[in-house]
């Protein structure tokens, strides 16, 4: 499968396809989609116009002249009578401040020795991943209606995750590297650098987890159960509590609130004749006072009409 950069004013044919430019906000996104030309024609006349490439497959965009629609990378290659090996790669991404001290920690780049019978590093995109024994179980998703919590469980060889651990609790004690990112990225071995066919673009969607606890540590291994964003303990999404109809923003605070207005009221909803005087009631009547048209509350009031 032949994958170039989209470039500005090109003519594309029927079946060309193209990954965001490197200037692209969808750029690296890890999204593992390409973009097949449905409908022939001539790109956009500058890069500023570069198309917002969708992010679900089989979604299509208009480019200037041309249609371009959202396709699995690796696909095309699972696809053949005898497609390559896919290849399991993790990275463990620190936080700063909470599990590191590090302000741009480097990815902790590993594969767990089993891929397709390579016995050393395998090289990716330009990173090396080192070859550490790994067994990760639980990445199914079923339709139960529960999330997968995936457990890791890492060679402790030399101390390795002994000594993260170490560290990261001395940043924060307790911590066990809790809220690392841990991303698990699959492509094939023919896209691997040092291939005749290496490209560091095609490979499947990057699934991100966060670690939400030790499960387990001696001296030949550390075990992590992982979590998915929306289901680490003790966090909430979203951040604020959803209360009917009181005003969370901070009164006239740019971004939030916003009002910047000359009329004044006080908690009451009562006019008062200066700034000094004036105090949002943080209800939504006392927003309707202040705006018309859409109105900036930082409440829920819909929240109300649900038991």
């Amino acid at each position: 499968m032949a994958v170039s950069q989209w470039t500005a004013n090109t003519a594309f044919s029927v079946g060309d396809i193209v990954r965001p430019s490197a200037t692209s906000v969808y750029f690296g996104l890890g999204s593992g989609l390409f973009f097949r030309c449905t409908t022939a024609g001539t790109s956009a006349s500058d890069s500023t116009t570069e198309p917002e490439w969708p992010q679900r497959l089989g979604n299509t965009v208009v480019d200037n002249t041309c249609t371009w629609q959202a396709i699995q990378s690796a696909y095309e290659s699972l696809s053949q009578l005898a497609p390559s090996a896919i290849i399991e790669l993790f990275e463990l991404r620190l936080v700063s401040t909470l599990n590191t001290s590090d302000a741009n920690p480097t990815p902790i780049r590993f594969h767990a020795g089993t891929n397709a019978d390579i016995s050393g590093n395998i090289i990716w995109n330009g990173n090396a991943y080192t070859r550490l024994p790994i067994a990760a179980d639980g990445f199914e998703y079923r339709n139960t209606g529960t999330l997968p919590r995936p457990t890791l469980t890492i060679s402790n060889l030399n101390n390795i995750m002994t000594t993260l651990l170490l560290d990261a609790n001395g940043i924060t004690p307790g911590n066990d590297l809790g809220l690392s990112e841990v991303r698990r990225i699959r492509t094939l071995k023919r896209f691997l650098d040092g291939e005749t066919t290496e490209d560091p673009y095609a490979k499947f969607p990057d699934e991100i987890w966060f670690i939400d606890r030790k499960a387990n540590e001696n001296r030949d291994s550390v075990t992590f159960e992982l979590a998915s964003k929306f289901d680490v303990a003790g966090q909430k999404l979203p951040k604020r509590q959803v209360i009917a109809n009181i005003c969370q923003w901070k009164y006239r605070e740019t971004g939030t609130c916003g009002y910047t207005g000359t009329d004044y009221f006080d908690a009451d909803g009562n006019s008062v004749p200066n700034q000094s005087q004036d105090v949002c009631g943080k209800r939504l009547e006392s927003c309707r006072l202040r705006f018309s048209g859409s109105l900036p509350f930082g409440g829920f009031p819909g929240a109300g009409l649900f038991k």
